[in-house]
């Protein structure tokens, strides 16, 4: 039996939300508890921003597949995987889950609900770097729910984990995520001027992935669904 629509969105907007509360929730405490060392604070923001991960992917693949991120929905629709409806319903209910977790991560901390973030990310550099961080993510998932699709939570975590520190941008990869970091004026935010050139280059490095993953992997089963975890069956 397939999973309904409605369980699949309230999937995907509730992960997302516990997502962006993970992040910018841990880079304010991270920042805080850091005394002004920002690698420090970066190593907290990372940890938990992946271990999160690995939780919520686990979670929520299931029900949605727990995509939580515009670009691979995206991607997952490209190749059929789901509908173009559903997934328009998916990116709307991760970029209000996204929202609804920088407010709540606001709340944890007594910040103000809803802020214009002051962090300048912006430059060629920045934006190639998440060209470079969503075209990997979008290679891993691809290739991985291909071939051990039970272990993509934690190959997910891996490579963000990792990108936090290999990408200048420290490696947001996810539209849904960008827009709600410009409503936090914290460790975690991202100028709203700098947004559309970050959702840009991460729409380009998930469509390059998904192209270059069709030639690289290409014994696929006929459901390209199955691009995060195994879902749409009712558990």
């Amino acid at each position: 039996m397939q999973t309904t629509l409605p369980r699949a969105l309230a999937a995907e907007c509730v992960g997302t939300l516990l997502l962006l509360a993970a992040v910018v929730g841990s880079g304010i405490m991270g920042e805080r508890l850091a005394g002004g060392n920002l690698a420090v604070a970066l190593l907290a923001n990372t940890l938990a921003t992946g271990a999160a991960l690995i939780a919520l992917i686990l979670t929520f693949g299931p029900v949605s597949g727990a995509h939580l991120n515009p670009a691979v929905t995206i991607a997952d629709a490209s190749q059929g995987g789901i509908g173009w409806s559903r997934a328009a319903g998916y990116v709307v209910a991760q970029v209000i889950g996204a929202i609804a977790g920088v407010m709540v991560a606001h709340l944890m901390f007594d910040e103000p609900l809803l802020m214009s973030s002051t962090h300048a990310r912006s430059g060629v550099s920045q934006a190639f770097s998440e060209f470079v961080a969503t075209f990997g993510l979008v290679v891993v998932i691809w290739s991985v729910s291909r071939r051990r699709a039970t272990v993509v939570p934690f190959a997910v975590a891996a490579y963000i984990t990792a990108a936090y520190w290999f990408t200048a941008s420290t490696s947001f990869a996810n539209p849904a995520v960008t827009v709600a970091r410009a409503f936090t004026d914290t460790f975690a935010g991202i100028r709203p001027s700098d947004v559309p050139a970050f959702i840009a280059a991460q729409v380009a490095g998930a469509m390059v992935a998904t192209i270059f993953c069709r030639w690289l992997v290409p014994s696929l089963p006929a459901d390209a669904g199955d691009l995060v975890v195994p879902h749409g069956q009712a558990r």
